[in-house]
């Protein structure tokens, strides 16, 4: 059977009832006040917007995401830590651990999510390295696996230190890696914990809560790093990651957090990419039947950015035999975002066509030999 191919681009805009217009008049970035910043789509890497976003600050607390991906690489939530004095006498937000106290990894890692709580992470480092360099080394080692190459660390609860450094990119990218853990995705959701000996916990994320779709994820705050945050929230068939560092005040970061996010969720679109009740191609029939539609077997949406281009690519038969069936499958549609498959759909006849029967067949043939003949005259 002959195929034939049709490729076409449809561009995307905000109102865009099947993908059509332009981003113009888009809503811009919101100016905010802090060191740097990122927003990126979750789905994809793709950087929505950045500022100094490579950059080399520090990041407080952040810094704790790493000693949690490493505790996940090294530990069982259930496995037992005798907790080392030196977490035990660490200063600032702490969960008052005390040495010699026997406390799970799951407990400790939700202090340290949760509460931010430096004697936890700590004493998580502390059970899988005899120092904190040599935890540090751990940290560094395991950063340079995963391309985080504006990252150093020196401490792993992120209190100041001297030639501790990342950036918004490693950020927004190490807590991409770590949101893969289920129980870390559930733990940076809430807002509070009791723990087994029974302390309870409190987030320093204020979105949770006040920020419809915020999933995470995490905080950190020193006089040198500022007021940071790597968050995550979710609209409709998109995930986005905003990163702030360095911004002057926690209300500040708040405001500029909301605003990054708003932004960023608003830069997409649920939009059909493929409609069922379209004719995508059309297939030549016998014996002057015409062209039979062929129409999508089924409607497919899905998210896209403003001002992006989606590609459609329809295969279909050039022509076919009767009878045939409505809903009998002759081609197919694929629909494409920078490559990444966005949409597919079989195309089928929209209707049934019978085959003549024998003096059908012979009339058309008759009329046939005669349109030959009177062209020869």
């Amino acid at each position: 059977m002959t195929r034939i191919a049709l490729v076409c681009l449809l561009a995307l805009a905000a109102a865009a009832p099947a993908a059509s217009a332009s981003a113009s008049g888009a809503e811009p970035v919101p100016a905010v006040e802090a060191h740097a910043y990122l927003i990126e789509d979750a789905r994809t890497g793709e950087v929505l917007a950045s500022s100094n976003a490579h950059e080399r600050v520090q990041i407080a607390s952040i810094t704790k995401l790493m000693t949690v991906l490493l505790t996940l690489e090294h530990h069982k939530l259930t496995d037992v830590v005798s907790v080392d004095r030196r977490a035990a006498d660490v200063g600032e937000e702490a969960i008052e651990l005390h040495a010699g106290q026997q406390i799970t990894v799951h407990d400790l890692l939700e202090g340290a999510l949760i509460q931010s709580a430096n004697d936890a992470a700590d004493a998580l480092a502390l059970s899988m390295a005899p120092s904190y360099p040599a935890f540090a080394a751990m940290m560094n080692a395991k950063a340079a696996q995963l391309g985080l190459s504006d990252t150093h660390y020196v401490r792993p609860d992120g209190l100041d230190a001297a030639g501790e450094y990342s950036s918004a990119a490693d950020v927004t990218k190490l807590a991409r890696i770590v949101m893969r853990n289920p129980f870390v995705r559930e733990t940076v959701r809430m807002s509070s914990a009791t723990i087994a000996d029974g302390e309870t916990l409190h987030t320093w994320n204020d979105l949770l809560g006040s920020f419809p779709g915020i999933i995470g994820v995490k905080t950190g705050h020193t006089d040198d790093a500022g007021w940071c945050q790597v968050a995550a929230a979710v609209g409709p068939g998109v995930t986005v990651y905003v990163t702030l560092l360095g911004s002057p005040s926690r209300a500040q970061r708040n405001d500029d957090l909301r605003a990054l996010l708003i932004w960023g969720l608003a830069q997409f679109r649920v939009v059909p990419a493929v409609q069922a009740a379209r004719t995508y191609a059309e297939v030549q029939l016998p014996y002057g039947k015409g062209r039979l539609p062929l129409v999508a077997a089924k409607p497919v949406n899905t998210v896209a950015r403003l001002g992006g281009t989606l590609t459609e690519t329809v295969t279909a038969a050039a022509g076919t035999s009767l009878p045939v069936t409505a809903g009998t499958v002759l081609g197919r549609v694929t629909v494409t975002d920078g490559g990444r498959v966005v949409g597919t759909s079989d195309l089928v006849a929209a209707r049934t066509i019978n085959k003549p029967g024998l003096l059908g067949r012979l009339g058309w043939y008759a009329g046939r030999t005669l349109h030959h003949l009177a062209h020869l005259i």
